[in-house]
């Protein structure tokens, strides 16, 4: 009964795991298919697509605007995340359990809701449509992402550490930038990984907020309005595996905490 539970449970398992990742395995098979027409079976291989992409002007500008916001808006969340969990983990003040529920709130609203508040917002404050827009949207939903990823390291922080370097004479500057944050680093280091996938892969926000620019999710997005090409199979193939390379280092280094 035993062996049947476990080959039920086994089977089941495999079959979800397959349902979802196929048609990603599908995509990378047909991404070497030489024929301008997706077809099956593929009758000649090439790394023609990939060839083409390098010299696609579009989509590296569309690769560049992507990387400049990712990067800055990364770099803002970290900026205010860090000191924001340390505050929201070391200090007890009134309304801090309703501002942990607050900060959770841009990642669990659906992205077309942030985007069309953003979209309303914005003009009454002076700020276009534009990649500062786009900007400050990504930021927003990126500083729930780093506050709830470094108060989870916080809160395995050895809290005597911070009081023997105050024993030892340091001022809570020093213990600061001594102590906490050597102890958080890979935390940061897996936090920023997962900013960045996660800004990169960003499409309600940055669809309601952008301009005349593109960034590289709402580049592919146009290309498929024009029809499924192995081009489009190729830069799928690309973002697919730089964000899981990634993700898998970001897990890595949430592991070590």
């Amino acid at each position: 009964m035993k062996k049947v539970r476990a080959f039920i449970i086994s089977f089941s398992a495999f079959s979800v795991l397959w349902f979802l990742y196929f048609p990603i395995f599908i995509i990378i098979w047909f991404s070497f298919n030489k024929e301008s027409v997706s077809s099956f079976p593929i009758k000649h291989y090439s790394l023609d697509w990939y060839i083409k992409l390098m010299h696609n002007q579009s989509m590296i500008n569309a690769v560049e605007v992507s990387f400049v916001i990712a990067i800055s808006s990364t770099l803002a969340a970290l900026v205010i995340g860090i000191p924001s969990a340390y505050a929201l983990h070391k200090y007890d003040y009134f309304g801090k359990n309703f501002l942990l529920k607050l900060i959770l709130l841009p990642i669990t609203l659906p992205g077309i809701v942030t985007g069309v508040a953003m979209l309303s917002l914005f003009p009454l404050m002076g700020i276009q449509l534009s990649l500062k827009a786009v900007f400050i949207g990504h930021t927003t939903f990126l500083i729930a992402i780093m506050i709830t990823q470094l108060l989870a390291r916080f809160k395995k922080l050895d809290p005597y550490l911070e009081m023997a370097a105050f024993d030892l004479g340091a001022t809570p500057l020093q213990a600061f930038f001594k102590v906490i944050l050597p102890n958080i680093k890979t935390a940061i280091i897996g936090a920023v990984l997962l900013s960045l996938v996660l800004s990169m892969d960003e499409i309600p926000v940055t669809f309601f907020l952008i301009s005349r620019e593109n960034t590289l999710p709402i580049e592919i997005y146009g290309m498929m309005r024009r029809g499924i090409t192995p081009e489009v199979n190729a830069v799928a193939t690309l973002v697919f595996l730089i964000s899981s390379a990634a993700i898998f280092i970001s897990l890595k280094f949430n592991k070590e905490n």
